[in-house]
């Protein structure tokens, strides 16, 4: 859901700090475990004779009831709600499975998801006996659902290993939410832990490893006597088992900073207690303290570099994986010597292409720190030109675009086949399946989105739209290289449109903006577009093929209306064919050994094709 890290939190940590007093962390001059120290004597409870001084004004256990009920409520996901925000009933994509009203819905007793909400100690109270003022310190408490908060219990936090979940009468696992409980997963970032730990969805992630970094500044001198909790070592200075440590930086730079833990800091700060989390206000502080050592190596060169399966519209790449200190995560493909395409994979298939035409391409590594690898070999293919145009010359599944927000601005992100895409007068805070974006068409707002300029021409057009908010029915115009090619509509209900035979050869460049006089508030979803292609073919279209359910957890049942022979074949976000069927009827595709998030499906009959987001719970 969130990339581009170093960005994000380098512009969310400029935002933040926005709202801090003046010389608040002017004392915050130091490096490693030095700087911890001085972060613990600015929000702790200690006058150390500091100018301004702030003290943690520990307000009492109970006093978080009326705390949450003003100040914990949902205006990110689901504004206008009045309901309680809380990270294990959320479903960042779509309607939540239950919600709760702010004090009336408050625990008592329960029996299953969805009865009621309690307070959520994130470091359990257990590890320090219940004592204050770590008992009621409200930058470790959060309203949860108090069957899930028990299904948690005094688990430490971690990375699931989805083959060993955990069994408990009265709750399924994952729970409605997607948070789960199981054996931590013994790999990659997480390697060295196998016992029980608990794991919330990833748009919460970074706020829990956040709490915790404030939790061992806050009480540093405390923590030393509570190692007896897995995912502490008994010290004072690094606080954390090597393993849980990986697991939260990693968590910390994969969901940076949310608009809604900026809001939780101020409204602690100056309706609460009278202190910060500087994690919040200042990311940078995390590494600076616990990775303070930069990684400057770069990773090997990638090397074999073949270009071979040209297509009218595409050519596949392989190569040799690079090697790194630490680990490789990613590779630049450069097309041309033009930086166009990322991916994680040592394969890819350039999409986008026009025919009869010489590419060449070469590949560099990059690691986690940024650095990066000497250019691969450079290999060169030639697209065929045989009228075979009609995959998909561009899918936009809005995954990589950064949510949450609910103010109209200019959005710019790189889309799934690494271009950048634009948005103006847009926000980010609706769906209709994951992650969308809404444009602002009403009177002269005049919103609009458009692609990049793509190669391959264009064939047919679809995408889905829904009017957001109140208002009525509409359309949007569909602008190539600017020529209005049609409309799509859109009402208060999910439309999934195709505009068939525009045929325009070349380079394309497509706006969706107002069409409608007065106009809406319109989310955008699921947008593909079919390369260039001078056959006549018979078409199928999504009214012909019917897929459920989607979000997919096991089987993925197909119905085709009229059978035929299609090709399903899936792709992850990187393009990567992760599953590959042909069926002439209805028929099921198991999906089980494909990890969860976001697929692009694509199904061909003859030599048309259409594509539609699929979501892996």
């Amino acid at each position: 859901m969130k990339k581009l890290y170093t960005l994000i939190v380098l512009l969310v940590s400029t935002v933040a700090f926005a709202q801090v007093p003046a010389n608040y962390y002017s004392t915050a001059t130091g490096t490693g475990f030095t700087l911890k120290t001085q972060l613990k004597n600015i929000i702790d409870t200690d006058n150390n004779g500091l100018t301004p001084e702030y003290f943690h004004n520990d307000q009492g256990y109970d006093a978080m009831d009326g705390f949450i009920s003003t100040y914990e409520l949902d205006t990110y996901y689901e504004p206008g709600s009045n309901t309680i925000l809380d990270p294990y009933s959320e479903n960042p994509n779509g309607p939540d499975p239950y919600t709760f009203a702010p004090g009336t819905d408050e625990c008592g007793e329960y029996s299953i998801e969805g009865d009621c909400y309690n307070k959520e100690h994130v470091i359990p109270q257990s590890v320090f006996s219940q004592a204050l003022p770590m008992r009621s310190d409200a930058h470790a408490l959060l309203p949860t659902d108090g069957r899930v908060n028990g299904f948690r219990s005094n688990f430490p936090f971690g990375r699931v290993d989805d083959s060993n979940l955990t069994s408990q009468s009265g709750i399924s696992n994952p729970t409605q939410n997607g948070s789960k409980l199981g054996g931590n997963l013994n790999s990659g970032y997480s390697a060295g832990y196998t016992a029980t730990v608990f794991e919330p969805i990833d748009e919460f992630k970074g706020d829990i490893a956040r709490i915790y970094f404030y939790f061992a500044t806050r009480y540093e001198d405390q923590v030393n006597s509570w190692g007896s909790y897995p995912m502490f070592n008994g010290t004072s200075d690094v606080v954390f088992d090597s393993t849980f440590l990986n697991i939260l930086l990693q968590w910390h730079t994969m969901d940076p900073v949310s608009q809604k833990e900026i809001d939780r800091n101020d409204n602690i700060f100056y309706n609460h207690q009278t202190n910060r989390n500087p994690y919040v206000d200042h990311p940078e502080y995390v590494n600076a303290i616990w990775n303070p050592t930069p990684d400057n190596e770069a990773p090997s060169t990638p090397i074999n570099l073949t270009a071979s399966n040209p297509t009218d519209n595409s050519i596949e790449l392989n190569w040799t994986a690079s090697t790194d200190n630490i680990a490789v995560v990613s590779y630049d493909i450069y097309v041309g010597g033009t930086n166009s395409f990322n991916t994680s994979s040592t394969t890819f298939n350039v999409p986008g292409l026009s025919a009869d035409t010489n590419y060449c391409f070469t590949v560099k590594a990059k690691d986690a720190a940024g650095n990066e690898s000497d250019f691969s070999n450079q290999a060169c293919e030639t697209t065929t030109n045989t009228n075979t145009g009609n995959t998909v010359c561009a899918s936009e599944t809005f995954s990589n675009l950064t949510t949450g927000s609910s103010s109209y601005d200019t959005r710019t992100w790189t889309g799934d086949n690494g271009f950048t895409w634009t948005a103006t007068n847009a926000r980010t805070d609706q769906s209709i399946v994951g992650a969308a974006v809404t444009i602002d068409v009403r009177n002269s707002t005049q919103g609009a989105l458009t692609s990049p300029t793509i190669g391959g021409g264009i064939r047919n057009l679809t995408v889905s739209t829904q009017r957001s908010f109140g208002g009525g029915s509409g359309t949007l115009d569909v602008l190539v290289n600017g020529m209005n090619q049609g409309t799509v509509p859109y009402s208060d209900t999910v439309q999934t449109t195709t505009i068939s035979d525009i045929n325009i050869e070349g380079v394309v460049t497509v706006v969706i903006s107002e069409s409608t006089t007065g106009g809406d508030r319109v989310t955008i979803d699921n947008l593909s577009w079919t390369c260039y292609s001078s056959l006549s073919v018979t078409e199928f279209s999504l009214s012909d093929i019917s897929i459920y359910p989607n979000p997919v957890k096991n089987n993925l049942n197909i119905n085709l209306n009229s059978p035929k022979e299609t090709q399903i074949d899936i792709y992850n976000v990187l393009g990567k064919k992760v599953i590959s069927k042909v069926i002439y009827k209805s028929d099921v595709i198991n999906t089980e050994q494909i990890s969860r998030g976001i697929y692009i499906i694509r199904m061909k009959q003859d030599e048309t094709t259409i594509s539609k987001k699929l979501i892996k719970r």
